[in-house]
């Protein structure tokens, strides 16, 4: 195990840093440095599948909220950026592409005339419904670079260790 995590990328810095800077504990670049550099490169590998759908990693975020919003496929603007952890700005042009691309529709709320309901078209459901299964396929053939017992234990983990960092910011 030693010889592999030498030979990386992160390790080499570690033993840049240690040599550099021997007072200062770089041990936390071992988890976060190989972290960042693998969300980075799964990014990478998702993009694949968007690219191949014609959409964006935001575009495909919205449809699929949309979709899972079920019957009729539609949410507020708002709230789609809520879905989506993006500003209403951010939302507005990820919509306006969808929109033009005929994938949703805009009208006015019902209730409240400032507010925008979006709806996911028959084109959209179609289009978003074959992005998502190649997705899920992509993320199993990723996924299953793991053993099972290595993608069980890495969920524990990631699932315990998110909801203590998302406490945390809560909290202050």
């Amino acid at each position: 195990m030693e010889n592999r995590q030498s030979a990386d990328h992160v390790a080499r810095l570690q033993a840049d840093w240690r040599r550099e800077r021997p007072d200062v504990d770089v041990s936390p670049q071992g988890v976060i440095g190989r972290l960042h550099r693998l969300a980075g490169r799964l990014t990478e590998e998702l993009r694949v599948v968007y690219d191949r759908h014609g959409l964006s990693e935001g575009e495909f975020d919205v449809l699929c909220a949309l979709r899972r919003a079920g019957e009729p496929y539609e949410r507020a603007s708002g709230e789609l950026a809520a879905h989506t952890m993006v500003t209403t700005g951010a939302m507005t042009k990820r919509i306006d592409r969808l929109e033009r691309a005929g994938l949703v529709t805009r009208r006015r709320s019902d209730t409240d005339q400032r507010s925008r309901i979006v709806t996911l078209t028959g084109p959209g459901r179609e289009l978003i419904d074959r992005a998502f299964t190649d997705h899920m396929r992509n993320e199993r053939r990723l996924l299953d670079l793991l053993t099972p017992t290595e993608a069980e234990t890495l969920e524990t983990l990631l699932t315990s260790w998110l909801s203590r960092v998302e406490n945390s910011s809560d909290g202050g």
